[in-house]
């Protein structure tokens, strides 16, 4: 067995793929619409869906927002220095809502930003667990 994705409901898949891809660096790796079903699919991720856990963003075209409830958690992404992925992620439009910096009761380095739908995305620092 493997995790193949996590899919995301989001409000604009548009809007949604350019930030995964312009502060995050991910790819688009497929897209498709489902008219009868009035829903989209985009796939995006750092490499090919065969090797690699990817999110699936899901928009359902006549949802614009959805309540992300209190049952979710984040996203985490492995990052080089987490202090420079803060200020890339901030110079290319994306909010940080936690600066990186070593987490609370330990030293691990983390950091955590928001996507344009509200959900939240952890960078941890290579080599600081």
């Amino acid at each position: 067995m493997r995790m193949l994705h996590t899919m995301l409901r989001v409000g604009n898949l548009d809007r949604s793929i350019t930030f995964y891809q312009e502060v995050l660096g991910m790819k688009l790796l497929r897209r498709n619409d489902f008219p009868d079903g009035r829903f989209t699919l985009a796939f995006v991720g750092y490499g090919d869906e065969a090797a690699h856990t990817v999110l699936e963003l899901t928009h359902n075209w006549d949802t614009e927002s959805y309540d992300l409830g209190s049952g979710y958690g984040h996203i985490a992404i492995e990052v080089e220095d987490a202090y420079a992925a803060c200020d890339m992620a901030r110079a290319k439009g994306g909010k940080v809502t936690r600066e990186a910096g070593p987490m609370k009761h330990g030293t691990t380095v983390i950091a955590f930003i928001e996507d344009p739908d509200g959900y939240k995305i952890e960078f941890i620092q290579k080599g600081s667990r």
